[in-house]
C-alpha cells in the first residue's frame, strides 16, 4: 500500500476506495494530488484483486477545481495550468482505460475539475447534499479534466451546451434526470448505499463487466463492423475466464453464480 498526502486508498473484499482529501482547501486539485491520482489509477487498474474502484471524498467538497491560491490571474498562469491539466488528464486517462468498474460517490460540491471527475465513473451515487456545477466560466476559463468529452456523451450535445453556457448549479434529482448520475441517496444513508452499490458490482464477473463497459465507451469511435468484431473478440476472451465457467454451471444448476473476478 502507498501512503498518499492527498488521497486515502483502502481495500476491502475486492473494493478499492479512493477518497479525495487534498491538502489544499475545498479539495482543490494540486499538482501533487494529480500525481497521486495517476499512481492510484495505475496501481489499482493493474491489480487483479480489485473488482470495483470507488471514487469519493471527505468533507463537503468532492472537488472545486485547481488550487486557485497558486495562480496570479494573468497570462503567466498559462504554463502552470497546462502542466496541472496535463498531469490530471493522465490520471483521468488511466482511470478511463481501466477495465475495472468505477463507482463515484459524491455528497458535496463537485465543481471545476471536480465536476469533470464526477463524470468519469460508470455509476454515480449522489447524496442529497450534492451539487454539480461546470463552474469554469465563473473565472473566465474553458474546462478541462475531460468535461467537454464526457458531458455531451452523457446528456447530449444541446444539453451539454446549456450546462456550460448557463453554468448553474445542478441539484441531485436533476443530475439523475439529465443522466449525470445514477441515483440519489439521503445523506444519512449515503455511505451505506455507496458501499452496497460497490459491493454488488464487486460480486459480479469483473472481466465481463469491465469489458462490456469498455465496449460501450469505445463504440463512439468505431463503425458498426469494427464494433461487431470487437464484440466477437471480447466474448471469446470472456469464455476463457473462470467466471464464465461458474456462470454457466449456475445457469444449469439451482443456485446463483459465485463469481471470483477471474
Amino acid at each position: 500500500m502507498v501512503d498518499y498526502e492527498n488521497l486515502v486508498v483502502e481495500r476491502d473484499d475486492g473494493v478499492a476506495t479512493v477518497t479525495l482529501d487534498s491538502t489544499a482547501g475545498r479539495n482543490a486539485l494540486t499538482l501533487e494530488m494529480a500525481d497521486e491520482l495517476v499512481s492510484a489509477a495505475t496501481t489499482l487498474g493493474e491489480d487483479p484483486d480489485v473488482r470495483c474502484i470507488v471514487l469519493t471524498h471527505t468533507g463537503d467538497f468532492f472537488g472545486t477545481g485547481a488550487d486557485l491560491s497558486q495562480l496570479s490571474g494573468g497570462a503567466e498562469d498559462a504554463p502552470r495550468l497546462r502542466t496541472l491539466a496535463g498531469r490530471a488528464h493522465e490520471a483521468i486517462v488511466q482511470f478511463h482505460r481501466t477495465e475495472t468498474p468505477i463507482v463515484g460517490g459524491i455528497n458535496g460540491v463537485a465543481a471545476g475539475i471536480g465536476f469533470s471527475l464526477a463524470l468519469l465513473p460508470d455509476l454515480v451515487v449522489l447524496g442529497d447534499d450534492a451539487t454539480l456545477q461546470f463552474a469554469y466560466p465563473g473565472i473566465g476559463l474553458t474546462g478541462d479534466g475531460g468535461a467537454t468529452f464526457f458531458l455531451p456523451r452523457l446528456v447530449g450535445l444541446r444539453t451539454a451546451k446549456e450546462i456550460v453556457l448557463r453554468d448553474k448549479p445542478i441539484a441531485p434529482d436533476e443530475a439523475v434526470d439529465l443522466g449525470l448520475a445514477t441515483e440519489v441517496a439521503p445523506s444519512g444513508e449515503f455511505e451505506e448505499r455507496l458501499t452496497a452499490v460497490a459491493a454488488d458490482i464487486a460480486d459480479g464477473p469483473t472481466h465481463a463487466l469491465g469489458t462490456a463497459t469498455r465496449l460501450l465507451t469505445d463504440s463512439y469511435d468505431r463503425s458498426l463492423e469494427s464494433q461487431l468484431a470487437a464484440e466477437a473478440d471480447a466474448i471469446a476472451d470472456a469464455a476463457r475466464t473462470e467466471d464464465y465457467e461458474r456462470g454457466l454451471e449456475a445457469f444449469f444448476g439451482d443456485g446463483d453464480p459465485d463469481f471470483v473476478g477471474r
